[in-house]
């Protein structure tokens, strides 16, 4: 842990004042929240700036999460070939970028599409993992939670397979947190029972997407952005008990940094 932390601040130390840029595009009328949860954490984890890119019916909703979120619409009700030269415009923004949080009904080939065009670091969370096996994934992080990890098991057979073929990590959010990367798995040392509630899972998508917009390789991100996510619920449990929500684990984010 003390390299991936000396990790951290050489990275800090290196972007001075720019601390990256990260773009996401997720979220739908069954759940708008997600892709302000993970906005919210990559803010908390020193992200610059960060734009939301959202349906347009819950534009409202996500735009008034938080007067810090850069928040637009793609001007269609679910995501489909309409909205993918707008996503690509503001990955071009980015320096990192999250696709996938609370995208309910996309379309599975415009999701793909999207994947396979972004050029800069990505995070495949959610719906957005199984389309997303068919795009080039050597630069990207997967973060499935509970069954989203069945697509990859049955296009691949195992993690570490999976890892190894394709070049993607995965960061796989349970009762322990784990790392697979180049055929290797590593568990995380970090997190409580608490970690269970929803919305952790977007807060470790943006955190994750926090640290690769500022410039840190997508292992040591998935990494140290398991160990940020499993020790910042350390600190929200002990303060709050199980009443723990997710936007309490993500005001606790720099004290966890600091």
């Amino acid at each position: 842990m003390a390299r991936l932390q000396q990790t951290l601040s050489n990275v800090s130390e290196e972007s001075g004042n720019e601390n990256g840029r990260v773009g996401i595009v997720g979220g739908s009328v069954a759940y708008p929240n997600q892709p302000a949860l993970v906005g919210r954490a990559a803010l908390r984890t020193g992200s610059d700036h960060v734009r939301v890119f959202v349906p347009e019916p819950i534009y409202e909703i996500v735009a008034s999460h938080s007067p810090d979120l850069l928040v637009d619409h793609h001007g269609d009700e679910e995501f489909d070939g309409g909205a993918i030269e707008p996503t690509l415009e503001v990955a071009d923004w980015a320096d990192a970028f999250v696709i996938g949080p609370g995208l309910v009904d996309a379309d599975p080939d415009a999701v793909r599409e999207a994947v396979d065009r972004i050029e800069i670091p990505v995070v495949i969370d959610a719906l957005a993992i199984e389309p997303g096996l068919e795009a080039d994934l050597s630069n990207a992080i997967l973060t499935p939670s509970g069954s989203e990890d069945d697509p990859i098991y049955e296009a691949y057979g195992s993690l570490e397979t999976f890892s190894e073929e394709t070049g993607g990590v995965i960061t796989l959010t349970g009762d322990v947190d784990e790392i697979v990367a180049a055929g290797e798995r590593i568990e995380n040392e970090t997190g409580t029972s608490a970690l269970t509630v929803a919305g952790t899972g977007d807060t470790m998508a943006g955190i994750v997407a926090s640290l690769l917009g500022q410039g840190m390789d997508r292992r040591e991100a998935a990494e140290l952005g398991a160990w940020i996510l499993g020790k910042t619920g350390e600190l929200a449990t002990a303060e709050y008990g199980p009443g723990v929500v997710a936007t309490d684990v993500i005001e606790r984010i720099p004290n966890t940094i600091r």
